[in-house]
């Protein structure tokens, strides 16, 4: 079975449910308020261990109510959390607005996140002993680097979904086997509007890229093959908070099962499928046996 270690956040998502989302200086009313455990690490932690693969997380928790829920969440999925401390202080948190059409607006509160700005004894052994290790940027830019540099040395692959978007130091992009962002974050990345020419730029600093496009599907990029387009089912969202997030997670299953990568990437784009039709983001992630029947292998 691949076994996969996630170096992420771990946030409480505060969902507050709306018709359509207020602009600036408006009040508006809502139909529905939720917490939902949540956060970039822990999703693709939840992800990949529906879809099959043996997981470890690695970050933090507050001391808080919220941080015992995470935790729980976790474990309830399979995930292991031996490598999730608890610190003192609150957890974080992600006060997202959800409209009628699926479309989502989020503010993130680090909280224990924020804490996570290294590797501790034992982390490297744990990283050193995965398949893949997955990686995002709700965390301290100096431990995701010190994780990719850790796997780099041992031969793991290392997924990067580059969320929230920011500058990418060079040592990073070095130690990135695939680069997952979305259209959104590919085109803050490169200053190019379309994927491929994106695609193609990002090239020059990462070997293999993939770019989610929500509805319209995902391309694949990478130095020596023509680009891949890769189409999504056709569903009716009703959440895509989380969709990216179960997406990187499948796919690193299904690529550390050796599958072709147009294979991976519709059986990724099945799991997205299956999560933005359902509320909440870890709470809408489909198990390895959903996905099958949408998708068999």
């Amino acid at each position: 079975m691949t076994h996969i270690a996630v170096l992420g956040s771990t946030n409480m998502d505060l969902v507050v449910y709306v018709e359509q989302a207020p602009r600036r200086g408006e009040t508006v009313t809502g139909r529905d308020f939720r917490t939902i455990p949540g956060g970039k690490g822990a999703n693709q932690a939840i992800a990949a261990a529906r879809s099959g693969a043996t997981v470890s997380m690695i970050g933090a928790v507050g001391d808080d109510g919220f941080g015992t829920r995470l935790r729980s969440t976790l474990e309830h999925s399979g995930v292991t959390t031996d490598h999730l401390r608890t610190v003192e202080g609150p957890s974080g948190t992600a006060h997202i607005v959800v409209d009628d059409e699926g479309g989502n607006a989020i503010v993130v509160i680090p909280g224990a996140n924020g804490t996570v700005d290294r590797l501790v004894p034992g982390d490297e052994g744990l990283i050193a002993s995965a398949d893949a290790l997955l990686l995002q940027l709700e965390i301290p830019l100096a431990a995701v680097l010190a994780g990719a540099r850790t796997a780099r040395a041992h031969g793991v692959r290392t997924i990067l979904t580059p969320a929230p978007v920011q500058p990418l130091p060079p040592e990073l992009l070095a130690a990135t086997d695939l680069l997952v962002p979305n259209e959104h974050e590919a085109a803050t990345l490169t200053g190019l509007a379309d994927p491929f020419a994106a695609g193609a730029a990002l090239l020059d600093r990462v070997p293999r890229v993939v770019i989610t496009l929500g509805a319209a599907g995902s391309v694949y990029l990478t130095r020596d093959a023509e680009p891949l387009a890769v189409p999504a089912p056709r569903v009716t969202a009703v959440d895509s908070t989380g969709a990216g997030d179960t997406y990187v997670g499948a796919l690193a299953v299904a690529l550390g099962e050796e599958r072709p990568i147009r294979e991976a990437m519709t059986w990724a784009a099945a799991a997205a499928a299956l999560s933005v039709q359902r509320e909440g983001a870890s709470a809408s992630m489909p198990y390895r046996s959903e996905i099958e029947a949408r998708y068999p292998s």
